[in-house]
């Protein structure tokens, strides 16, 4: 599996394309290996591109480093100048054959700005002394600051001695520990600790560097040892790296422990019938190895193979140290497969063996019996609508509380249990959950990012509504896909297969199906036969126009002197990158500034989203005082996003839902939908990717022109809305027919 096989819009996103590059030829080709495994092992979390530039050495010379990494790309380059090059990236690490790395280069990858470059140290035969960039030296080249008059410099200098004129202006010198030369170790002088790359300027055994040499030798081993010495590292490793590294392992040394790290690894990138088939042969019955019998519980489920999946989790669930988290996945799994009162019971058993444990209380609360609750009187079952989607419950996400209703709205201004059936999209669609919904008068599966691998999976569909094929062929409702996203993030792996097929059922069965961007609409019709791919429609997220579905709505006379600001933290990897604290410093500039005009407060769809407001206090000594959105109705989310003047918004919703109460938005760009929409209503200039190097002066920009002339700023919105508007009017036309009136 490799990089190529994950999800790419980067030039969406903005996302900051990475890539280490080393120049060689068949000479110095025997470096490269100790090179590649001192950087595994010494930054395990790390896995961007290995570029390995050469003068067209065959194909077949690089296979040993294909082994030891999963992302080696090889080019022909006429010399090291090509590193200043490649059109592929925006950041470019140029080491040497001639170097390992031997402590953390984190900063490296955080570099923005210029070209970094150690200035060497030298002195000629006459005594002159000075420093010097080496042309063989370390570089981290940021591709938007060096242009062809940038190398033609270099070019002309003189074998790297002039390396530091021609790189004027853009030149942002390292500490030497990032390109500390052998030299200077002569006499056996030991290697520094704070050293983090050691380039050799000599011989590799040279006489004289007894320290050097060692500290080299300790990353020359086969490749099975190398494996090993991976895989038994502490902490964090990169699940493309351990996926790349560990099978051949497991292959070779079979044992319990290594074949939970492989299926770990394979769990983080949604390979879960892989997982399974490393873990299932080695763990069997054993009652001693309840974590092995957790991970495998949670992969089976993930495969929609639900008995085997619970016969595991009760397994793990006999160890008290594990029994927590099982018995929180047991009631996951009963109440997915409609058996409500064994989740219950599984809740408590977990909460009894901690009382703490919030995922079993989640599931206690979510599953409790209703009791004495009133309940609203019996409807005939074809008076109804079966609503398919995401209900969030109690401090769930605020954008998928107010979404559904927002798609209830659109057909009848009652959107309670008399008008509608809701069916939970996770909630397996069985023999009996299918008779329940051909008996309704419609199937409306909608809104929201539905079209995603991860949140909830299942081996049915590879999105989130868990329906078999087979079953959902045998709907007889109408059915609508109504404003329904292709959610996949940037750089995320989906292995598309099962998914394409489950589509390719829905869209044949779909009296309807509707799209809520044009961006999800092409990303479909990619994995539709041609048939099939004129039936996806636009249809936009209801939120987007509040303002004209909620009965007797009025435009605030007046709105209160507040901007809110939200950020999102749910696959932070993929949404930052290596960006994250850059991101944060930019932020942090653009709220000191607009605090000079308003009141700036934090709107949290979530608990987690407060991260942003502890990170930012602790790097950046400011206090942004929060709304919990999540604690809020309906009306109280919608009301807050109305009176406000600006919403500067990361997550999908905390740009649409404000946008379709009037207010003036701008979306910090961290996933491609963002981008998506604003592309929808021609507005792309509200977004910024949270990759911008400039993002914090543009945004305090942007946000001061909307503060500034804040009456065209709402008429602007007002007008964009309009397109929405008039879309959704003219299907929802269409799907009043095919519905028929209650």
């Amino acid at each position: 599996m490799t990089h190529s096989s994950a999800d790419d819009r980067s030039t969406v996103t903005g996302r900051r394309r990475i890539a280490f590059a080393v120049h060689t030829d068949s000479g110095r080709l025997p470096g490269l290996p100790t090179l590649l495994r001192s950087l595994a092992l010494t930054n395990p979390g790390v896995c961007e591109d290995v570029v390995v530039l050469h003068p067209g050495l065959p194909d077949s010379s690089f296979d040993a480093l294909r082994r030891l990494h999963p992302r080696v790309v090889t080019r022909r380059a006429g010399s090291r100048l090509d590193v200043f090059r490649l059109p592929d990236y925006d950041t470019v690490i140029a080491l040497s054959p001639a170097m390992v790395v031997l402590g953390d280069i984190g900063e490296l990858l955080r570099m923005r700005r210029g070209v970094g470059a150690v200035p060497q140290p030298w002195c000629d035969g006459e005594g002159r002394e000075g420093r010097a960039v080496r042309a063989d030296g370390l570089l981290v080249v940021q591709r938007a600051d060096v242009d062809e008059a940038t190398a033609a410099r270099l070019a002309a200098a003189d074998g790297g001695g002039g390396w530091e004129t021609a790189l004027e202006g853009v030149l942002r010198p390292l500490d030497a520990r990032y390109d500390f030369l052998s030299r200077r170790l002569h006499d056996d002088t030991p290697v520094p600790d704070h050293v983090a790359v050691l380039h050799f300027t000599g011989p590799f055994d040279e006489a004289g560097y007894g320290p050097a040499a060692g500290a080299r030798r300790r990353f020359e081993m086969g490749d099975e040892e190398f494996r090993a010495a991976y895989c038994a590292l502490p902490g964090e490793k990169h699940p493309d790296l351990l996926a790349h590294l560990a099978p051949p392992l497991l292959e070779a040394r079979p044992s319990l422990d290594l074949a939970r790290t492989v299926a770990d690894g394979y769990r983080r990138q949604g390979r879960y019938d892989e997982a399974v088939d490393v873990l299932a042969p080695v763990v069997g019955d054993r009652l001693d190895a309840p974590r092995c019998q957790e991970t495998l519980g949670v992969c089976l489920m993930a495969l929609s193979r639900y008995d085997e999946a619970e016969a595991r989790l009760l397994l793990a669930a006999a160890s008290p140290d594990v029994a927590p988290r099982a018995f929180a996945q047991l009631a996951r799994l009963a109440w997915l497969c409609g058996r409500e009162e064994d989740a219950h019971a599984y809740a408590r058993d977990g909460l009894e063996a901690d009382p703490t444990d919030s995922g079993c209380h989640a599931w206690y609360v979510r599953t409790r019996p209703e009791g004495a609750r009133e309940r609203p009187e019996p409807v005939a079952a074809g008076d109804q609508l079966a609503h398919v989607a995401l209900f969030a419950e109690g401090r769930e996400n605020a954008g998928d509380k107010v979404l559904p209703e927002a798609v209830r709205m659109c057909f009848d201004t009652d959107t309670g249990p008399a008008r509608w059936y809701g069916q939970p999209v996770h909630r397996l669609v069985d023999e009996a959950a299918l008779e329940r919904l051909n008996a309704r008068r419609g199937v409306i599966v909608g809104g929201g990012g539905l079209f995603l691998p991860d949140t909830s999976p299942n081996g049915n569909s590879h999105w989130q509504w868990n329906v078999p094929d087979g079953l959902l062929a045998r709907l007889t409702a109408p059915l609508a896909v109504f404003a329904v996203g292709y959610n996949v993030f940037d750089g995320q792996l989906y292995r598309r297969g099962r998914f394409a097929e489950s589509l390719r059922v829905l869209v044949e069965r779909s009296a309807f199906f509707g799209l809520r961007n044009h961006g999800s609409i092409e990303r479909v019709r990619e994995l539709l036969p041609v048939g099939l791919r004129d039936r996806v429609r636009y249809q936009p997220c209801p939120t987007t126009v509040a303002r004209h579905l909620l009965p007797g709505w009025l435009d605030p006379v007046e709105r209160t002197d507040t901007v809110l600001v939200n950020c999102a933290y749910d696959r932070a990897g993929l949404r930052f990158g290596h960006d994250y604290a850059d991101f944060l410093a930019q932020l942090a500039t653009a709220l000191r500034g607009l605090r000079e005009r308003a009141d700036v407060r934090y709107a949290a769809h979530m608990p987690a989203d407060e991260r942003f407001v502890h990170d930012l206090r602790r790097e950046h000594g400011l206090s942004l005082p929060v709304e919990p959105l999540y604690d809020l109705t309906n009306d109280g989310i919608r009301g807050l996003y109305r009176r406000s003047r600006l919403v500067i918004g990361m997550r999908g919703h905390a740009g649409m839902i404000p946008f379709g109460c009037g207010t003036p938005i701008l979306s910090l760009v961290s996933h491609p939908k963002l981008a998506y929409f604003l592309s929808d209503i021609g507005r792309e200039e509200w977004g910024l990717s949270v990759h911008d190097r400039d993002l914090g002066p543009r945004l305090l920009e942007r946000a001061a022109a909307v503060l500034d002339d804040h009456p065209a700023a709402v008429a602007d919105v007002h007008g964009a809305q309009e397109f929405l508007w008039e879309t959704t009017r003219s299907n929802l036309g269409e799907l009043r027919e095919t519905f028929g009136r209650a």
